[in-house]
């Protein structure tokens, strides 16, 4: 964002090749970690046009967040994606409603069923919905949607629920941590990795850290995930993403502007935030 409020395409399509040139297997547009929230229809149309511009004939997985409150809402923002060329739709867990398992269930299915073409991973993060899909729901959710469910972004930071929805949804369904402090640890018990905060800051960093663990190997992730766990911790100290936007504008990558109800880091804040910046070496 400028320091109008108006969207940057301009930082934002370099943003993209950025990641594309550090090695970013796959990229969440509209999602958490931005203003999708406050963006109008045209707006996310604009962003998702330019996202395709930039990405041009390289091979980078792109995702969109269409989940909201409203199914028939989360459909159009499907069918939007879909119409850019999307790959998937994450699709969050209804929120401040609290669903009941069943009402999940119908939600998900009603949204497949009207876009079958989108693949849909589910989105968990109880921190921010209210509401914590546990694995016998996300089981009930994929064999209710007949295949139109391929994965899930776990949320909850919580390793230990990637056996039990590998057992219920099988080996196939695929699993990212929305967790960098315990992603790679995610991987390392078998998840397939993760849709990451710290990835807008050292991108190639977090491509390394994932390869390695998708490879089984511990003791390079530790030595590559060492010097940035102050950023995993930091960019989280006050609400995402006003501290990840900080760090991006830190790094001349993005704007200085912030939407409300958003507001900028607080200036206590800033030094703490660069010193994680600086021990991750980024800048």
């Amino acid at each position: 964002m400028t320091s109008s409020g108006d969207i940057d395409y301009d930082s934002y399509k370099a943003l993209v090749r950025w990641h594309i040139e550090e090695g970013t297997h796959g990229l969440c547009v509209l999602g958490t970690t931005g203003e999708a929230a406050v963006m109008s229809m045209e707006e996310r149309d604009r962003v998702l046009k330019a996202t395709m511009e930039a990405k041009g004939d390289s091979d980078i997985s792109i995702i969109v967040g269409t989940g909201t409150i409203n199914p028939q809402t989360c459909i159009d923002f499907s069918k939007q994606a879909l119409a850019h060329g999307a790959d998937a739709a994450l699709v969050v867990t209804p929120y401040y409603v609290k669903p009941t398992p069943a009402g999940l269930v119908q939600h998900f299915k009603t949204i497949a069923e009207a876009v079958p073409e989108l693949p849909i991973v589910l989105y968990n993060v109880p921190s921010r919905t209210g509401c914590d899909m546990q694995p016998e729901t996300v089981s009930m959710v994929k064999d209710a949607c007949n295949g139109l469910v391929v994965g899930i972004k776990e949320a909850t930071g919580d390793v230990s629920r990637v056996s039990p929805i590998k057992s219920l949804c099988g080996s196939d369904f695929l699993m990212w941590s929305g967790d960098d402090e315990t992603g790679s640890e995610f991987v390392l018990q078998g998840g397939d990795g993760v849709i990451s905060v710290s990835a807008n800051v050292a991108p190639n960093a977090m491509s390394r850290i994932m390869k390695a663990a998708l490879n089984g190997d511990r003791s390079t992730v530790e030595a590559l995930n060492d010097p940035l766990k102050p950023v995993h911790d930091k960019l989280f100290i006050e609400s995402n993403p006003i501290p990840v936007k900080y760090a991006m504008n830190k790094m001349r990558r993005a704007s200085s502007g912030i939407r409300p109800p958003l507001t900028e880091l607080s200036e206590s804040c800033r030094t703490i935030v660069d010193d994680a910046l600086k021990s991750a070496g980024v800048i």
